[in-house]
């Protein structure tokens, strides 16, 4: 496997999009099953076996709160990905909204 170029990348979503991307995962995460989710334009694949964590920041001004999940290329390399093509059927209208989410942006900076 190609080694991936690193990457830190923050989106924001509507309310709508968030509870329905934390709603799969919740699915996923219960169903001991992968999970796959589109962020900023690319598909990440997450093992069933991946860590979970809840981080919480604060600091003079704000607070923060993180669902993280975290995994080892290599862990999720020999889980495969199995589930690849049916997660990818049962996502089109999460990169339909994705894809929509990034043209706004970009005509908003014209």
């Amino acid at each position: 496997m190609a080694k991936k170029e690193e990457r830190d990348v923050e989106k924001i979503y509507s309310t709508k999009d968030f509870v329905a991307k934390l709603r799969r995962l919740a699915d996923a995460l219960e169903a001991g099953e992968a999970f796959s989710i589109q962020v900023a334009g690319e598909r990440i694949y997450i093992p069933a076996s991946a860590s979970i964590s809840i981080e919480h920041e604060r600091s003079d001004d704000s607070e923060e709160v993180e669902f993280q999940l975290k995994w080892d290329l290599r862990q999720a390399d020999e889980e495969g990905q199995d589930d690849k093509d049916e997660d990818e059927e049962s996502e089109d209208d999460e990169d339909q909204n994705d894809d929509e989410d990034e043209e706004q942006k970009a005509d908003e900076k014209e």
